[in-house]
């Protein structure tokens, strides 16, 4: 199995983002194969505390926004319903959310 079927099982849709890329399957690859860096740059740990919730929102956007364009789905939808609890100030459901990706991530 190949890269891009290994992720399709994981729901990215890689059909319509290889057309995000011209077509360009190598592109699109050596893009996605950078999200990990990204999430590195951009972490966020379930327990932060009242005062970092701006920053939490700012780091859970970039991260939905990334995985969006990269469309991988799964951690796109996870992401948004963080942003959106976040900004809600759902603070105690989105920890659930968020240790839920940090798990995902980990596997």
């Amino acid at each position: 199995m190949d890269f891009l079927e290994e992720l399709r099982e994981l729901g990215v849709d890689t059909e319509d983002a290889v057309k995000r890329f011209a077509g360009k399957a190598s592109i699109y690859e050596k893009l996605i194969k950078k999200f990990p860096c990204t999430v590195k740059e951009h972490i966020i740990l379930p327990d932060f505390g009242d005062d970092e919730v701006d920053d939490a929102i700012e780091k859970t956007h970039a991260l939905k926004g990334v995985s969006g364009n990269l469309l991988i789905t799964p951690l796109y939808n996870g992401y948004s319903d963080i942003v959106r609890l976040l900004r809600e100030g759902n603070l105690h459901r989105q920890g659930k959310n968020l240790k839920n990706l940090y798990l995902y991530r980990k596997a």
